[in-house]
């Protein structure tokens, strides 16, 4: 008893992940202090600044606090969180804040909640668990593989109406998940199939809904402020920005709207820094672009610090993050564990990898914030649990490595989460 108590005790958390997370810290105060200039009225400075220093603690904690819990609690927390990710997003849905031309918030006991990122979390989470328990001798059976493919379609109808770029995200963080799990190749060929089929009805369905809503009979009955003039509003916008985006005119050659403000502005912020950079604080276009300090912070991120080290060196930071999890998921005995820490690790990366292609240009319009680094609490603390889930992992799964660390007991784990690991890397 008294050495399993000191093993226990000598068990630490992964230290490259920690510094990481010190990084992107750093990288947020500096960074969000030079892009608030908007918000700041009344010659208060450094309000903005401190609650955004007060909710990266808050988000610290956070992660600290979901490090020290065993991951085997994390499949009870992905049963209790599908229910609630659900009830917020149709009270979004229903009650919401607007929020950029969609309801995205939520106000709780006076806290902005934001549905997506919770609802990020909570798929990593389920597929996680569901993936676990579904493995076969070679495989996962069909059973898992219906309950993702299901737990995508609910969790993107419940956001369509905030755009596109939370569906593909969810479809990437699926994809490689189960990529992971050991999915055949043909049942990921029938789910891309499933996926074309849903999309091609929904935009039949939204075109039958703008066929009836122009009929002069519907449009004296209903309302210009209907909840599906508002959809239809909605994928309008998806409309323009498309076909923005697949313009072949150089953007330097188009006249400067309210429609792509945002997208010139982040292109002359990117193109002030340079190489180099301008230093940080030192930006220009923190004052004129909208939402420099949370959707298009990796523009201002490239006019303070430069190509090489805003630029590229912030891209290989979340890098590593896939990378170190890799190694994580390769010292995994079981197939739970790597899953959650794979899948943490997919969904910070690839919304990073969204954000910054759509500030550059390679990507089409949406709001997506850069984790841990864009101002907004919700998206902090569901970042922060997602590195908490993977420093977790990294305490309590990995397997002798030569050092203190030991592998994880047969009877750690509850017996449907016993499967092996799948990627066979152990």
């Amino acid at each position: 008893m008294e050495v399993e108590a000191l093993e226990k005790d000598k068990r630490r958390s992964d230290p490259y992940i920690w510094g990481i997370i010190i990084i992107l810290y750093i990288v947020s105060v500096l960074e969000v202090y030079s892009a608030i200039s908007r918000e700041i009225t009344g010659g208060d400075v450094y309000s903005p600044i401190i609650k955004h220093i007060m909710l990266l603690f808050s988000g610290f904690l956070i992660t600290y606090v979901t490090s020290k819990i065993h991951y085997k609690w994390f499949k009870m927390m992905a049963y209790l969180m599908i229910p609630l990710a659900i009830v917020l997003l149709v009270c979004i849905l229903l009650w919401g804040d607007t929020i950029n031309g969609a309801k995205r918030t939520i106000s709780v006991l006076g806290v902005s909640l934001q549905g997506s990122e919770v609802a990020k979390v909570t798929i990593v989470l389920a597929m996680a668990t569901v993936l676990a328990k579904s493995q076969i001798k070679r495989g996962v059976n069909m059973r898992g593989v219906l309950w993702v493919v299901g737990l995508v379609t609910v969790f993107s109808g419940l956001l369509f109406t905030q755009g596109l770029t939370n569906t593909l995200l969810f479809i990437g963080i699926s994809a490689c998940m189960m990529l992971i799990g050991g999915v055949e190749w043909y049942k990921l060929l029938g789910i891309f199939l499933v996926y074309v089929v849903l999309a091609l009805a929904v935009m039949q369905a939204k075109d039958l809904i703008t066929e009836v809503k122009s009929s002069p009979e519907q449009e004296m009955v209903v309302g210009a402020d209907s909840d599906s003039d508002k959809m239809i509003a909605r994928s309008s916008t998806w409309e323009s920005r498309l076909k923005d985006f697949f313009d072949p005119t150089p953007e330097y050659e188009k006249e400067t709207t309210p429609k792509n403000l945002q997208e010139h502005r982040a292109a002359m912020a990117m193109a002030h820094g340079g190489i180099t950079g301008v230093g940080p604080g030192n930006s220009r276009e923190s004052s004129r672009l909208p939402l420099a300090f949370s959707d298009y912070i990796y523009a201002i991120i490239i006019e303070d610090l430069g190509f090489v080290v805003g630029g590229v060196g912030l891209l290989l930071v979340y890098l590593m993050i896939l990378a170190r999890a890799g190694l994580i998921a390769r010292r995994c005995t079981k197939a739970f564990p790597a899953l959650l820490v794979m899948g943490m690790a997919v969904m910070i990366v690839l919304q990073a990898l969204f954000n910054m292609a759509i500030v550059v240009g390679v990507f089409p319009v949406s709001g997506q914030p850069l984790p841990l680094i864009s101002k907004g609490g919700t998206s902090i603390w569901m970042m922060s649990f997602g590195f908490g889930v993977m420093l977790s992992v990294s305490r309590y799964a990995v397997k002798d490595m030569g050092t203190h660390i030991k592998t994880e007991k047969e009877n750690d784990l509850p017996e449907d989460l016993q499967a092996a690991n799948p990627t066979n890397l152990a």
